[in-house]
């Protein structure tokens, strides 16, 4: 587990990589974002800007909180405050993504010396090194000395 103290300006975690499948990007488009060119491997390459099967953007958001939790364990968990969020290119089938995060800064509390700000940025790529998500999040994170009330 990460606590504060474990966390400066510039730090980096990699996470492993995980596969997009056909089965996968269809089953989660059907149950949360069912547009074609998510569901219809047929009427998908059809589509004037993704011209193929793609993931929604939102599975893989999913997916890169999956792979944060994994090479970012921080304690007590990412309690998340805020979060500005892009896709600049579409994920495929086929494509192994891995997570990238950096810490960009550490703002401490004003009112309470156990915790502070954490904001950090994160990049999901493939296999080709092509970013796929970005995103800026900030955190809470505790110090060792914090104790639950």
């Amino acid at each position: 587990m990460l606590y504060l103290e474990d966390l400066k300006v510039g730090d980096r975690f990699i996470s492993r990589e995980y596969e997009m499948t056909v089965e996968e990007i269809k089953q989660f488009a059907h149950a949360y974002d069912p547009q074609e060119f998510h569901t219809d491997e047929d009427k998908a390459p059809e589509h004037p800007v993704f011209k193929g099967l793609a993931a929604s953007g939102w599975h893989t958001a999913a997916v890169t909180m999956r792979l944060w939790t994994e090479c970012f364990p921080v304690a007590y968990g990412l309690i998340g405050s805020e979060s500005s969020l892009r896709w600049p290119r579409p994920t495929r089938p086929g494509d192994k993504l891995h997570a990238e995060v950096e810490i960009a800064a550490i703002t401490p509390s004003k009112s309470k010396n156990d915790r502070a700000i954490v904001s950090y940025v994160t990049q999901a790529l493939n296999q080709h090194g092509d970013v796929l998500f970005m995103s800026t999040t900030k955190i809470i994170v505790f110090s060792q000395d914090f104790k639950p009330e």
